[in-house]
């Protein structure tokens, strides 16, 4: 259980959620925490887009992550400004961030944000997110991150509910992430 070291108003106070992905893998967890926390969500995309072949994806990721490189992206609809909690995902590739989040993140200052982040896999080379994560946002609160497979299928709400519970926010809330969205669409 983590214990949070500054005060904040989870009834009040909607968390961003942003996200990269490449195949909606990514995408559909997205969502699902949107609904769950009744965040705002703001999806990443890069100027250029990836190719659709794998090969190429992976060759290309594989460049790009090596140099370190940060692509151009498109214009965000969410500045995290205003936000306190920041859910950050992305899929694994080569075992780490995919470049367009590690490009927002590092474009944005995130001090004093709380970030928890999370990602989709196909159960390829494990990675840590927190890690990564930290290095790019040092003046953040980087929590313990959450691996899901594919988009999560069936379980999906069970496995984001799950986590939530284990990082307090659940507890936070004081409500459950369905009461707690319909509270704010109200």
């Amino acid at each position: 259980m983590y214990v949070f070291r500054k005060e904040i108003n989870f009834i009040t106070d909607r968390p961003l959620i942003v996200s990269y992905s490449y195949s909606g893998n990514t995408q559909r967890i997205a969502r699902e925490l949107q609904r769950i926390t009744g965040g705002d969500w703001c999806e990443i995309y890069p100027w250029q887009p990836y190719p659709m072949a794998f090969p190429e994806l992976l060759e290309q990721a594989k460049q790009e992550i090596q140099s370190r490189y940060h692509p151009r992206l498109l214009p965000c609809s969410k500045s995290p400004r205003p936000y306190q909690v920041i859910f950050a995902g992305s899929p694994n590739w080569c075992g780490t961030i995919a470049p367009p989040l590690a490009s927002w993140l590092s474009r944005n200052d995130l001090s004093g944000k709380v970030i928890f982040p999370f990602y989709s896999h196909c159960g390829g080379v494990s990675c840590d997110f927190k890690r990564d994560i930290s290095r790019l946002c040092p003046k953040a609160t980087v929590y313990q991150d959450l691996s899901v497979i594919d988009s999560g299928g069936d379980d999906l709400q069970e496995i984001l509910e799950r986590w939530l519970e284990k990082t307090d926010l659940m507890k936070q809330w004081n409500i459950s992430g369905r009461e707690k969205a319909d509270k704010l669409k109200a």
